[in-house]
């Protein structure tokens, strides 16, 4: 359950604003559902959807395991005691050094393209390998989050298997694992399983396989009217349908999920203050004190977060448009918003800012990164501020 107006407010008042809160019940609550409904899955946790130490050692506790795109993400996972065989790593366009480092680090390594799978066979990194796939098959809230398909950069198609199977072949590699993520904030759970299906489908190509990975892509309602994920419905006929291949191969194979926004996007909170009110021909504006250097998802998607005003539950309501102090007209929170009329002083949350929020985050403008806080069961709050420039690469 996301805290009441006190204890966000009183982070603002302790702290300041712009500042980032996280509320540790609901990263746990989120990762218990997971465990719930696919009991045998293993997940690794996509840390680009926020790679706070402190919030990656909550979710290790859960028996959530690593999922990393970046060598320093790789490191951080390390640091914050994921083992190599709790963590994924996979990655686009990468060179063939840091594929090197990949594969020296342990982790089960997804492979993109065929031009990585001959460097793997060519450096003779492994004799085993995993394989991501692009089926066709995209979905997500925005096309820059769709991540299957004939448009996406990620994966290899159907249509290049052959080859792949021949490049393994050449080098003596043994194709063991697939993987597979068609997109981000889905919704849909007939969507998901049908990227399922379609896996499954793939799997019977490949003689040598022990390990299948779906991917993430588990959604979170964001704007008003939208649904909560059915994760009984997708769990339950996920069970059925892994049942029966596995029947049908007659031996074993592994399953995993990638799930990050799932995880954490609920639990986090933008606190800002409105610094400036501005009316013009057009608009109400609410100027505050962050910029989409702290939140990019409105400006870069058109993303809907709910915006509560923390000092006012009553007043007349206007329409709004909550604007940053980034010198750039698209620098907006939402647009035309009905809310009680803020005033200067006033502290509103930008709700669910647990996902790509800080992750995204940027000095853009000069501008400082927010502190982060995060919320104890018990209601006390601790500084987790974390400085990311120390493993990027």
């Amino acid at each position: 359950m996301k805290k009441g107006r006190d204890v966000l407010l009183k982070a603002a008042q302790t702290y300041g604003t712009p500042v980032y809160v996280y509320e540790q019940t609901v990263i746990e609550a989120q990762c218990q559902k997971l465990r719930r409904h696919f009991p045998n899955v293993a997940f690794h946790y996509a840390m680009k959807a926020n790679s706070n130490p402190v919030i990656l050692k909550v979710i290790r506790k859960q028996g959530i395991g690593a999922e990393a795109v970046s060598l320093g993400e790789l490191a951080l996972a390390k640091k914050t005691g994921f083992k190599a065989t709790e963590t994924s790593f996979t990655c686009a366009s990468l060179t063939e050094d840091e594929l090197s480092s990949a594969a020296a680090s342990g982790a089960r390594v997804h492979l993109d393209s065929l031009t990585q799978l001959e460097t793997w066979g060519r450096r003779a990194l492994g004799r085993e390998v995993s394989v991501r796939l692009n089926q066709g098959i995209g979905a997500g809230h925005h096309a820059h989050v769709i991540t299957g398909g004939p448009h996406s950069k990620f994966g290899i198609t159907l249509e290049d298997i052959p080859e792949a199977l021949r490049i393994a072949d050449t080098y003596g590699l043994a194709i063991t694992g697939i993987q597979q993520h068609i997109g981000s904030n889905v919704l849909d759970a007939k969507v998901f399983l049908t990227s399922v299906r379609v896996l499954l489908k793939t799997a019977q190509r490949f003689p040598d396989l022990s390990h299948i990975d779906f991917g993430g892509g588990l959604g979170i309602p964001y704007a008003p009217g939208e649904n909560q994920l059915d994760l009984k419905r997708v769990g339950k006929e996920f069970k059925i349908l892994t049942s029966a291949f596995r029947k049908s191969i007659g031996r074993q194979v592994s399953f995993a999920m990638e799930p990050g926004r799932f995880i954490v996007a609920e639990s986090g909170s933008l606190l800002v203050s409105v610094v400036d009110l501005k009316k013009t021909s057009a608009h109400l504006f609410a100027g505050v004190n962050s910029g989409f250097n702290q939140l990019i998802r409105h400006a870069m998607y058109g993303s809907y977060h709910s915006i509560e005003n923390l000092m006012r539950t009553r007043g007349t309501k206007v329409s709004v448009s909550i604007a940053g102090n980034v010198c750039e007209s698209g620098d907006l929170f939402a647009v035309d918003r009905p809310m009680i009329r803020p005033e200067i002083g006033d502290i509103l949350a930008i709700r669910n800012a647990g996902a790509y929020g800080f992750s995204m985050a940027s000095t853009f403008n000069m501008h400082a990164l927010p502190r982060e806080l995060l919320v104890s069961g018990s209601g006390q709050l601790k500084d987790i501020s974390f400085n990311p420039t120390e493993y990027a690469r």
